[in-house]
């Protein structure tokens, strides 16, 4: 029996060849959005939330990035997220979790020079019972008023009345966050704002941060010490008052087949989509495996060039189906690359299409997808 080869290398094959759907990622256009953001809040500190590898774009490329043009503080949500982020960046930047760490994980943020965001009060007092010696200082999240995470105004007031607590905590930052901010005339907003100067009062001299991407839009009130946009880094809508805000990516996907059908042909699962005519299909290689919505069928699209082709059909987990039926006949071929989100549709319009947000359509990506970035350096 003959010993197995490898097989030959692929030689000078392009990555969309290789990869199937392509993230093309302007890491300039963060950069750009970066900024916007801090002369829209110019007294504040503008921090990156990175959280969710940078909502699904690449967490390291973004953060490094905006790291050597001076930004930073990073907030991401996990312990693991830090640790894997702490590793890419080195030891300058400061890196908070928002959803706070187990206690077993305190030595290692100390080593680590990880920030625990600390959201009840049982994690405030095991923080400050830990023994970790010079430890960085602390940030205690308040709950005004989203009930997720954070102190209530109860359990501010019993840290308060815990002697030498607040001592032993030596608060760097006091924080909470922003339900309705995407709603700038909402009530809840200036209840929220209320309540976190109610909270800033109890913790004197302890710098704030309330602001995410669409509270920063909503006036200098609610800009504090720090703001912590995420989405708008992105590109994504964040609120109606969200301005100088470019798009920072662009997905294709190949097209792996063409053919026609015959009236009354049934297309995809379900047999949901039948012909009214002959029809001309396109199928696209991507799917719900690659966070391409199963709710777009029958309302999303892709383009070739400006020209929109409507989803038929389910779309299934590796694959969706495409009326190129308007096009000329030999316009498209196999192998040629479908627009899913670029200059023609965005993640939002592609979210509204789902009835969903562009936060998820992003957070959504697939491993599958190939990301090539641009823009190392600005012009």
């Amino acid at each position: 029996m003959s010993a197995l080869t490898a097989p030959p290398p692929i030689q000078n094959a392009p990555a969309e060849r290789i990869a199937g759907p392509v993230l093309h990622v302007d890491l300039d256009a963060i950069v750009q959005n970066h900024r916007a953001l801090r002369r829209a809040a110019p007294t504040a500190t503008v921090a990156a939330v990175v959280k969710a590898d940078s909502y699904g774009i690449g967490a390291e490329p973004v953060a490094r990035r905006l790291l050597a043009e001076g930004g930073g503080p990073f907030f991401v949500a996990t312990f693991g997220e830090a640790v894997a982020l702490r590793r890419a960046l080195g030891a300058a930047p400061e890196i908070l979790i928002l959803n706070g760490v187990l206690a077993e994980d305190f030595a290692a943020c100390q080593a680590l020079a990880l920030t625990p965001v600390l959201n009840s009060l049982a994690q405030a007092k095991a923080w400050a019972a830990s023994g970790v010696r010079e430890r960085r200082k602390a940030v205690l999240q308040v709950d005004t008023g989203m009930s997720r995470l954070g102190l209530s105004e109860a359990e501010q007031a019993q840290l308060l009345a815990t002697p030498g607590l607040l001592a032993q905590l030596d608060l760097g930052l006091i924080m909470s966050h922003l339900a309705v901010a995407d709603e700038p005339d909402h009530p809840g907003n200036a209840a929220q704002w209320q309540a976190f100067q109610s909270a800033r009062e109890r913790f004197p001299g302890v710098p704030a941060s309330l602001a995410n991407s669409a509270g920063l839009f909503l006036g200098s009130d609610f800009h504090f010490d720090l703001c912590r946009p995420g989405a708008a880094l992105y590109g994504i809508e964040a609120g109606p008052r969200m301005s100088g805000i470019r798009p920072v990516l662009r997905l294709t996907a190949p097209v792996i087949q063409i053919r026609t059908i015959e009236r009354d042909t049934a297309v995809g699962y379900g047999y949901s989509f039948r012909a009214s005519r002959m029809m001309r299909l396109a199928t696209v290689g991507v799917g719900y495996a690659d966070g391409w919505p199963r709710r777009l069928a029958e309302s999303g699209g892709a383009y070739f060039g400006d020209r929109r082709l409507p989803i038929i059909g389910r779309v299934s987990m590796d694959s969706f189906s495409v009326d190129i039926s308007a096009l000329p006949g030999d316009a498209l071929k196999e192998g040629d690359r479908l627009e899913l989100i670029g200059p023609h549709q965005s993640a939002d319009d592609v979210a509204r299409a789902a009835g969903t947000i562009g936060y998820e359509i992003l957070t959504s990506f697939g491993e599958r997808h190939h990301k090539i970035y641009s823009g190392q350096s600005l012009s």
